[in-house]
């Protein structure tokens, strides 16, 4: 395809651009708003999950020419539309809107929305015809018209604070100053009273200034309930394009409000931190009497004192990381600046910074005699919630606003004394983990080849006694060794018999026999004695393994298994093959190195020998409401012996809100996912499965609020076994009655459908209470420990993989990550064993676009990290490893053949000798799915191809369970026929194919030892380079893991782009017809009726119970350092999630998005 020239603008464009709510796709409209950039156009951009309001608001406040949207999560016919109308309520139907979706958006929902008055909706044919500059053109071009080129009584609605208006008159005065001239010369006359004071906020580029302001706006809305504040943030444009980002708004969360306006400014000029119409904005902003008005300016260096022209109080803001204490005299502003905030305080060197700059402070102003502890210089660290030092220079801002203007701003916010402290993850003296994790590991192989060496040599002194002593019987040799060492007396016996005589006389052999003992028991003091037993040991293990039966112990459960299979030709076919090897050095080699399933290092497995009776078939559901997916449930799991359900969620329900009946939320509800709100969702969702029974077990795919879904499903279980215990005990009609009782003039929830095939009610019984408010208090909390105790699953609650690749992230990184340790903390306290409390992905890192070394070295790093954290919160990692539990992706590459075995090994080499643990928490458990990025939209039934290589990768590997992706997923909801195919790939693996009988079938093949070394060395290296960032959290900072996702995913799409990685019927091996992208033949979406439902339901919970007080408390649970987790398995008994996520938000902060 030629190159397509950029279009050139012939106005100053404006373009805000995001992701649709509850969409954390965000890489699509990245690349866009950077071609959009480059284009010469003004660029708000406002990053992923934004809701129609927001844009809408955005577009108005910043007098936008268009809108550009994408939506890969659904619900984009309600969203576009919606967006659409409430730009033509708030009478902006000028602003154009553009979107894009790949193939989620049909093109029959194109036309449907193109015809409502969508101005365009890209689709991936447009893509392939246009190229990605000639859609950008498409949209510039027709989004290229003047803004501002006449007024028409909008300086009178600025007294009424009215964005429209007070936004065209800041464009009037950009883009036609001539036109604007007389508006101005109104707006500054009537300004000559005003005293609307003017905060100008500078500082270095890179030092947080968006965080620092978003933290000063929100302090504000606290401290003053009824005021307003206006912003005016400029960002540089670009010299060549004329182009610019700006990119403040992303950073910010309080500013949606209806008591703030924003409004970003270009530069429009070189080499200048403010817009030459920056005053006018001001004045504007003024008129509409805003009561607090905050300039920040791009921040371009060292002399930013341009701002001082334009506000009553300044703030310069820096970074520790100014350089030799000279440099400060080289910054303008500390000798002019009111205040000073040295934020990110948690850098290294941050008190030595503080020092220096009260000193340049105190030098620049002369204040010699005074106490530096008095200067006005702040250590803030504005990304982490609620810091003290962002409250004490809030404070001492309102302070200096109300002693240097007369404006009516007396601030009451309280403040403690305390200086800005990092809330540690990872304490700093132990940034370095992942490095002494890569050294431990390395050492253990070093030691592990020498120890070998010694082997080897003690094996060929050991068979030189032998061949000395004419002894070649095996059985023979073995008598010479003992568990200490050689047997002397026993080789002489042996050796100078005189039927096994030898060339040299009696009295000479029996001399060189024992030298050679004497040099083998030399050669010996430098074998581990571990080693020497695994040696000694061997036979013993090899005869097990051939002896009919293998019996071996499970927590003090005695477990026998046959060791043999038998095929259709009558061979028997070993479970478990060992190497016929005989050199010890060979055998100790491959036993600490490999090992049999079940031994350290875990290289074939976890456990001696498969479950018989559950395979590791484990499939994904999720759709419409509980009651749909309950009976996708019970189809997938019908006839099965082991019921292992994994549950996919709305997009609604993974950012941790309840329906509604907003379209831009309405049209997610129980799409791509199952909707889940409330506890009630929760037991019809699992309702028919005996969730404390031994087969059962559950996965749930959820992250950011993911301790309330775990509260719901906890609560669901207990309230299961309090319905067994009623029934068992002819309770049904008294607690009947009771339930009556409890809603009398009040309508009862229900299961909202037919029973399934397969569901025998359990569950549904106590819909609308909970056992709690049924059965005596001591019988309820006995049988709440057991359950507790009993079930099986896990729910994923990865945070730090959301951050570097998914984008469902909610709460604060640091508060989300306290929310993990409480639920482990939880776990421990509670002896919850069978549930794994965190499921460390890598599979969304994969689907981002990493490398498989990548989504390893990333996912284990994350797994680190976590151990890391929950040691220094004081958990025994004996305790906590056994709930750790990961999750891989697997692709075709050659690496994917070794990803488990890869991952066992790092993690047992590291738990055991760098950590201690013991052998339980030394086994890795994971879950691995097919790739869903290997799924094509075009010859999808290739797609089952692929999806059996990779099914028989992940079983041949030893996998603890598997779901196997449908051929369709590539182009809409699975059906219950392409489910059925893929389940059937696993079955017909498992049941028929006669290799995997075999449970260690890659042990012994060259190239699956040469992967693993290849592939364990860099994972290892890999580490090093997240530990020179600052280890994974530091790296996050940088961005380090997303952008190495990016660019991985870019060589590859340019390798299929170019065909130089050959994909089947996608870019060589085309049909006839030339492969084309196919279209579904129904597209599966929840109904109105069930998005009804789950309305209702939530309405009817909300007035059965006010949740106030308990909401309250959990806050103050929360504030005082109390486990959240204990508190949320009693709030989620009675509020819906939207409640509790809502309720966290201000006490733990909400998560802030990253450009």
């Amino acid at each position: 395809m030629e190159q397509i020239a950029p279009y050139k603008p012939k106005h100053k464009v404006r373009i805000v651009t995001a992701a649709s709510l509850f969409d954390g796709h965000d890489a699509a409209i990245n690349i866009m708003r950077r071609i959009i950039q480059s284009t010469g156009v003004e660029v708000i951009h406002l990053g992923h999950d934004r809701s129609v309001e927001e844009v809408v608001n955005t577009a108005i406040q910043e007098d936008a020419n268009a809108i550009a949207m994408t939506s890969y999560q659904g619900g984009h016919n309600e969203y576009f539309k919606y967006m659409y109308d409430l730009l033509k309520e708030k009478g902006a139907d000028h602003i154009k809107i553009f979107g894009g979706g790949g193939g989620v958006i049909l093109p029959e929902e194109i036309k449907e929305l193109m015809h409502y008055g969508i101005t365009r909706i890209y689709s991936p044919d447009d893509g392939r015809e246009m190229g990605l500059q000639g859609m950008i053109n498409d949209l510039v071009q027709k989004s290229d018209y003047a803004i501002g080129d006449h007024l028409n009584g909008e300086v009178k609605e600025l007294s009424n604070k009215n964005p429209k208006s007070i936004a065209r008159v800041i464009s009037a005065a950009e883009n036609f100053p001539e036109v604007a001239k007389d508006a101005l010369e109104a707006i500054h006359n009537k300004n000559k009273t005003s005293k609307t004071p003017v905060l100008g906020i500078t500082g270095t580029g890179g030092a947080g200034k968006s965080s620092l302001v978003d933290e000063l706006v929100r302090r504000f809305l606290i401290d003053f309930p009824e005021k307003t504040v206006g912003l005016i943030s400029v960002d540089p444009s670009k010299r060549k394009t004329g182009g610019a980002l700006l990119g403040d708004r992303i950073r910010m969360n309080a500013i949606n409000s209806p008591r703030v306006y924003m409004r970003s400014l270009a530069t429009r000029q070189s080499n200048l931190a403010l817009s030459k119409y920056v005053n006018e904005a001001v004045e504007v902003l003024k008129a509409a009497e805003y009561d607090l008005i905050i300039l920040e300016t791009s921040g371009i260096g060292q002399s930013d004192t341009e701002i001082l022209e334009h506000s009553d109080v300044s703030l310069y803001v820096m970074t520790p990381e100014f350089g030799a204490a000279t440099q400060l005299e080289k910054i303008d502003m500390l000798d002019f600046a009111d205040l000073v905030a040295i934020n990110k305080f948690d850098k290294r060197g941050a008190l030595d910074a503080l020092r220096d700059v009260k000193k340049q402070y105190m030098r620049n102003h002369n204040l010699w005699h005074e106490d530096p502890d008095t200067m006005p210089v702040f250590g803030t660290i504005a990304s982490q919630f609620n810091d003290p030092g962002m409250n004490t220079l809030y404070k001492a801002i309102m302070d200096k606003v109300a002693e240097k203007t007369e404006a009516d701003l007396k601030s009451t916010f309280e403040i403690s004394k305390e200086m800005s402290e990092k809330i540690f993850v990872i304490p700093p003296s132990r940034t370095r983990y992942l490095s002494e994790i890569a050294e431990n590991n390395r050492a253990y192989d070093k030691t592990a080849d020498a120890q070998v060496e010694v082997a080897q040599k003690l094996y060929g002194i050991f068979k030189t006694i032998c061949s000395v002593g004419n002894v070649t019987l095996s059985a023979v040799e073995r008598s010479f060794i003992g568990k200490q060492g050689l047997d002397q007396d026993e080789i002489l016996r042996v050796a100078l018999n005189d039927k096994n005589s030898v060339s040299l006389s009696a009295v000479e052999n029996k001399e060189f026999l024992k030298l050679l003992i004497a040099e083998f028991d030399r050669v010996k003091l430098n074998l581990d004695p571990y080693n020497w037993e695994i040696i000694t040991g061997w036979d013993d293990k090899v005869n097990r393994y051939k002896d009919p039966i293998y019996s071996f112990k499970v927590r003090d459960k005695e477990i026998k298994i046959e060791t043999h299979t038998k095929s259709l030709s009558h061979s028997d076919i070993p479970k478990v093959a060992l190497p016929k090897y005989q050199a010890w050095g060979d055998i100790l080699r491959w036993c600490l190195q490999e090992n049999v399933p079940g031994e350290f290092p875990y290289a074939s497995g976890l456990y001696p020998f498969k479950r018989t009776g559950e395979d590791p078939t484990r499939m994904f559901a999720g759709e419409g409401g509980p009651e749909r997916t309950n009976r996708r449930f019970h189809y997938v799991s019908l006839g099965m012996p082991a019921k292992r359900l994994s549950t996919a969620f709305d997009s609604v329900t993974l950012y941790g809100n309840d329906p509604d009946y907003r379209p831009d939320i309405y049209g997610k509800i129980g799409n791509a996912g199952v909707s889940i709100c409330c506890l009630d969702d929760a037991k019809k969702l699992y309702s028919g499965f005996n969730l404390a029974d031994a087969m059962t077990s559950v996965s749930m795919t959820i992250n950011g609020p993911a301790p309330m879904l775990l509260g719901f499903f906890m609560n669901a279980a207990i309230d299961q076994q309090c319905e067994i215990y009623i029934k068992e005990n002819g309770l049904e009609d008294e607690v009947e009655q009771k339930i009556k009782a409890i809603y009398k003039g009040k309508e009862r929830p229900k299961y909202n459908a037919e029973i399934p095939e397969g569901n025998d009610g359990l569950g549904l019984m106590l819909l609308g209470v909970t056992g709690d408010q049924v059965l005596p208090k001591d019988v309820y909390e006995d049988i709440k420990a057991k359950t507790i105790a009993q079930v099986r699953g896990t729910v994923q609650a990865d945070i730090l993989k959301e951050d570097q690749a998914q984008n469902t992230c909610i709460f604060s990184t640091e508060f989300a990550l306290r929310l993990m340790g409480d639920v482990q903390e939880y776990f421990i306290e509670n002896n919850v064993r069978n549930f794994y409390s965190v499921s460390i992905s890598g599979y969304h890192i994969a689907e981002a676009g990493a490398n498989p070394i990548s989504q390893l070295a990333f996912t284990l790093a994350n797994g680190f990290t976590y151990v890391e954290y929950y040691l220094s919160r004081g958990m025994d990692i004996n305790k906590f490893g056994p709930n750790l539990s990961f999750f891989f992706s697997n692709g075709i590459d050659p690496e994917y053949a070794v990803i488990g075995r890869v991952a066992r090994k790092i993690w047992a080499k590291a738990l055991k000798h760098k950590y201690g643990a013991n052998p339980r928490a030394q086994m890795l458990k994971y879950h691995i799915q097919t790739s869903g990025r290997s799924l094509h939209a075009q010859e999808i039934d290739f797609n089952d191809i692929r999806t059996t290589l990779q099914a028989l990768y992940a079983i041949y590997d030893n996998c603890n369970s598997l779901h196997t992706n449908a051929y369709d997923e590539a182009i809409t909801t699975p059906t219950e026929e392409s489910v059925r195919r893929a389940m059937a790939i696993q079955l017909i693996i498992n049941k028929e194919l006669g290799l995997a009988k075999n449970e260690n079938p890659i042990q012994g093949s060259f190239i699956i030892e040469e992967l693993t070394d290849l592939v364990e060395e860099a994972v290892l290296t890999e580490f090093d380079r997240i530990t020179e960032r600052g280890g994974v959290l530091g790296a996050m900072e940088t961005m380090y893991q997303r952008s190495k996702i990016q660019e991985e995913s870019l060589y590859y799409e340019t390798l299929k782009h170019n065909g130089e990685f050959p994909i089947i019927g996608v870019n060589t091996f085309l049909s006839s017809k030339g492969s084309p992208t196919v279209q579904p033949a129904e597209v599966i979406r929840a109904t109105e009726e069930e998005k009804e439902n789950q309305i209702k339901t939530l309405q009817n919970l909300h007035k059965a119970i006010d949740t106030t007080e308990l909401l309250k408390d959990l806050q103050n649970k929360a504030i005082n350092n109390q486990n959240i987790f204990e508190a949320l398995m009693d709030v989620c008994k009675v509020c819906s999630l939207g409640q509790i996520t809502s309720a966290l938000f201000e006490v733990g902060g909400q998560y802030r998005r990253n450009m």
